[in-house]
């Protein structure tokens, strides 16, 4: 996926020349942490989907922020909790492995001086690695400036952090510091990317998310994690962008729900999908959704695959 055609470019610096640092920077956290948020915010573009729900994402996300000082490829992954079933089982792999690949971890938290059991798993993640990690504590928009520092000295108290960060994902409260302070741990060396180049994404990926993401928003709370979206077409006629979609769910009584009384519901998310869709392509999108039923599928490895949850995310190959 690249940048918008319209937006200026002033890179000065020839990428590959002497100074300049690119390298790898995973965010980790507890679900719901705001993991995606920040990084939507960091590259300002949204690239990863967002709700109020926990575990809302599912893969690892690679997005890319090119600099005249350097390259940053973030990587976002699932939230780190106690799998349920084989999907769980796969997004913390995915967030655990991640750990062994970064020049940089960003590990979120939220500004309290409570650690949790799910914090002290990650502290003892964090423990195994030599890799540099900020302690970046998010949503301090939330709280008083005073009582930042509190919360500091008790997460200091557990790990021995590279920097720590205060920032606001939601606000853009210090982002620009948080961004400073990567490139001076990133070694130097050259653009793994093309410089107008912010995800490697697919386009049916980012376009199937966007869909899970209205579902995730607009349904009730017990619905969304047994949930999977499946681009079937997406072809450009003209100016027109024509995208069949199948939202799947495990239970005869979800597939209702998500449809609605007189198809309500269904035709909500369609069209909330539809209006970010048609800015992220620029141009008109005809979108049709179906709704699917296949039972037990987060616990199916056939239909995991089926559904873009491959073993490559956590191999990174």
């Amino acid at each position: 996926m690249k940048k918008e055609d319209t937006q200026e470019n002033n890179l000065e610096t020839t990428i590959g020349e002497d100074g300049y640092k690119s390298g790898f920077v995973t965010l980790i956290g507890r679900p719901n942490v705001g993991k995606s948020t920040l990084m939507n915010k960091l590259i300002g573009q949204k690239i990863a989907i967002t709700s109020q729900k926990p575990q809302t994402t599912r893969s690892r996300i690679r997005t890319v922020l090119t600099l005249e000082e350097g390259q940053i490829i973030f990587l976002d992954t699932p939230g780190i909790h106690k799998s349920k079933n084989k999907l769980g089982e796969y997004m913390v792999n995915v967030a655990e492995h991640t750990l062994e690949e970064a020049d940089v971890i960003l590990w979120l938290v939220e500004p309290t001086s409570y650690i949790g059991a799910g914090e002290r798993h990650i502290i003892e993640e964090l423990k195994q690695v030599k890799t540099p990690v900020f302690l970046v504590i998010n949503k301090t928009d939330t709280v008083k400036r005073e009582e930042i520092l509190r919360f500091i000295d008790v997460y200091r108290k557990e790990l021995d952090f590279a920097e720590v960060v205060p920032v606001s994902a939601l606000r853009g409260h210090n982002t620009d510091e948080l961004v400073k302070c990567i490139l001076k741990y990133l070694p130097q060396g050259p653009a793994f990317f093309d410089e107008d180049t912010v995800t490697d994404q697919p386009m049916r990926q980012i376009v199937a998310e966007l869909v899970r993401e209205k579902a995730l928003r607009l349904l009730e709370e017990e619905i969304p994690h047994g949930i999977a979206v499946e681009i079937e077409g997406m072809k450009e006629r003209g100016k027109i962008c024509h995208i069949d979609a199948v939202i799947v769910c495990e239970k005869e009584s979800h597939k209702g729900i998500i449809i609605g009384k007189g198809g309500q519901m269904l035709k909500k998310i369609g069209s909330a999908a539809r209006r970010e869709m048609e800015e992220l392509l620029e141009m008109q999108v005809n979108l049709k959704l179906w709704v699917k039923v296949k039972k037990d599928w987060r616990d199916s490895d056939y239909l995991l695959k089926n559904f873009g949850y491959h073993q490559k995310d956590i191999s990174g190959s």
